[in-house]
């Protein structure tokens, strides 16, 4: 992705498709661990894409509702999970998807791209799916993110994500500030990866 960020459906299907074979990404990876086992928990993961961390998840124990606005979304999570386990795939964006109560909320590098517009309301229905206790550990981009000024994505300052996330107990929070590469090539990444949990 360049300065333009291409976000047309074979864009993104593409990209999928080249996320095969790529471990767990590490927010995934840590808000298990912190979660522990699933023991049939509901868990969602929004942004699924190519069904890595869905299946990450399924492995630890939970159940899986995954939505993804990429109509390959369920064929690529069902070739990692099969056919029996305890998943349920809904091809819709972000805006429209009605999300269930769970104790685990997980969306790596797909809140972003929530357009400003609607971010509010999707952050809302975030916030109102996590259950008592539940989890959460989403990738922000930040106000110094090379893609910064894109009128079709979300970027937020330190006062702004620390707005988002009054009320609920951070329990990690990590500023990425540098460059590195995306799907497209060189890039300046300013995430915050976060990892946060709703009082019981």
């Amino acid at each position: 992705m360049s300065a333009e960020t291409p976000r047309d459906g074979r864009h993104w299907s593409a990209y999928n498709d080249a996320q095969a074979g790529r471990p767990p990404r590490p927010l995934c990876r840590q808000v298990l661990a912190h979660a522990g086992a699933g023991d049939g928990r509901l868990a969602v993961d929004l942004g699924c894409g190519s069904g890595i961390e869905t299946a990450a998840m399924v492995e630890a124990g939970w159940r899986v509702f995954a939505t993804d606005a990429d109509p390959a979304a369920p064929t690529r999570v069902a070739s990692l999970v099969g056919p029996e386990a305890p998943v349920e795939v809904v091809v819709a964006g972000f805006e429209q998807v009605q999300l269930p109560r769970a104790d685990l909320v997980y969306a790596g590098y797909a809140l972003p791209f929530v357009p400003p517009s609607h971010f509010a309301d999707v952050w809302r229905k975030v916030r109102e799916a996590l259950r008592p206790g539940g989890w959460l550990a989403v990738d922000l981009l930040g106000d110094r993110d090379s893609w910064a000024g894109q009128r079709s994505m979300t970027f937020l300052d330190r006062e702004s994500l620390d707005d988002l996330l009054h009320g609920l107990e951070v329990v990690a929070l990590e500023e990425e500030d540098e460059d590195g590469r995306s799907f497209s090539g060189p890039k300046h990444w300013h995430v915050f990866h976060v990892i946060a949990r709703r009082p019981r």
